[in-house]
């Protein structure tokens, strides 16, 4: 389906999203357990607390495993002398939802991207897909390596002569990169409880922001939510996990629980949470 999708804050968004074969396949897991899920889950309304459900543990634990032992893709997460490649931790989340026939599962996520790429089995999709061949991210970027090329190029030469040209390209990068990321931005629309959509600059700017910080809407929690609504699936319980050893900059712990994050996370949340 190729509708073409309608902007603004208050717009519906009618274009499926174009999910690859993996996540379309096995994003939902089902609990082996059905009958004991289905007690569990008696009951259990979604909402963001500090409270890790018994059954995200499970999703969790199931998860972890599974990143142990897959064989598919191969990410350095600093667990080992063995990983080749910078080391980069990841933060995991797990979204427990019932389907139409009753069914209670989990669907995962990764934050970012893993192993340099954005769809894996077992995963749900991006909201937006930056590495897609012949997006216009690719060309946006070709075009800003270009420019820093002409640019390089004119300071090699170590006259004055170019030094309006040099001001001028610098500008012109300037004023492309700002028009790229601001369509990256616009690229991530967010689907809530009502089927009403929002892109980050309209979510960030309506919080007060300026512009959505850098990375917004790679977080898991929003990916989870996203192909959750749009699969009619009910959101039950989210947690997140940080996997791998920590950046100097964080104190995330190997294994730990964590809540999504207040700078990148909350304002988009509460938007998808919301009913109007």
């Amino acid at each position: 389906m190729n509708t073409t999708a309608v902007a603004g804050a208050n717009a519906r968004y009618p274009a499926e999203p174009e999910l690859s074969g993996l996540a379309a396949a096995t994003a939902f897991c089902r609990f082996d357990d059905q009958e004991k899920a289905a007690a569990m889950a008696a009951g259990l309304h979604f909402q963001l607390n500090n409270t890790i459900h018994p059954l995200c543990e499970m999703a969790a634990m199931a998860l972890q495993e599974h990143l142990r032992q897959q064989t598919e893709w191969t990410h350095n997460f600093g667990l080992n002398s063995a990983g080749n490649g910078a080391v980069i931790g990841k933060m995991f989340g797990v979204l427990v939802v019932k389907d139409s026939d009753g069914a209670v599962g989990y669907l995962s996520a990764f934050s970012g991207k893993l192993a340099n790429g954005n769809h894996h089995n077992k995963f749900v999709d991006p909201v937006f897909d930056g590495l897609k061949e012949g997006g216009f991210l690719n060309a946006g970027m070709t075009r800003l390596t270009e420019i820093n090329g002409e640019i390089a190029a004119l300071i090699a030469l170590n006259t004055v002569d170019h030094k309006s040209e040099i001001i001028r390209l610098k500008e012109l990068r300037k004023t492309h990169s700002i028009a790229l990321q601001r369509r990256i931005f616009e690229e991530y629309n967010f689907r809530n409880k009502a089927g009403r959509f929002k892109n980050l600059v309209d979510i960030f700017t309506t919080q007060g922001y300026k512009q959505p910080p850098a990375g917004a809407g790679e977080c898991a929690g929003p990916k989870l939510l996203q192909y959750a609504f749009y699969h009619q699936l009910e959101p039950l319980a989210l947690a997140e996990f940080w996997w791998g050893l920590s950046p100097k900059s964080a104190t995330w712990k190997h294994g730990e629980f964590y809540q999504p994050c207040k700078e990148k996370c909350a304002p988009i949340l509460a938007h998808m949470l919301s009913e109007k």
